[in-house]
């Protein structure tokens, strides 16, 4: 047996609601619990947990954080219910011979990776 399980990725933000909003309505993550300062949620085998920043500052602008990678179905739906709830495209839809992908930055500049296969 194992001595380590995978628990959760945390991500820091200004905004611990709007974060979690972000990911359950441009994403479709299950929200299992929100707090001004706090947020569990859920999307298949991953579970992201969202935290207060000490700071203001958490990203550097067009810094790089760790990414996180989703397969979706439709990217250019996917980048438009993103971009309306905050996230900027970071470079254009790349269309490679497996499928369609892109990033985006979203709130606080945490990038995320979309790709639909072809």
């Amino acid at each position: 047996m194992a001595t380590a399980s995978f628990r959760w990725i945390l991500q820091l933000h200004k905004d611990v609601p709007k974060a979690a909003r972000f990911y359950a309505q441009g994403l479709d993550f299950s929200v299992n619990v929100v707090t001004l300062r706090w947020a569990e949620l859920q999307s298949g085998p991953l579970k992201l947990a969202l935290m207060q920043s000490p700071s203001d500052h958490v990203v550097s602008e067009k810094g790089y954080s760790s990414l996180l990678s989703f397969t979706v179905t439709d990217i250019n739906t996917s980048i438009s219910k993103l971009m309306e709830l905050g996230a900027e495209l970071d470079g254009s839809i790349k269309y490679e011979v497996h499928g369609k992908v892109a990033s985006v930055r979203c709130l606080d500049g945490h990038v995320l990776g979309l790709y639909e296969p072809s």
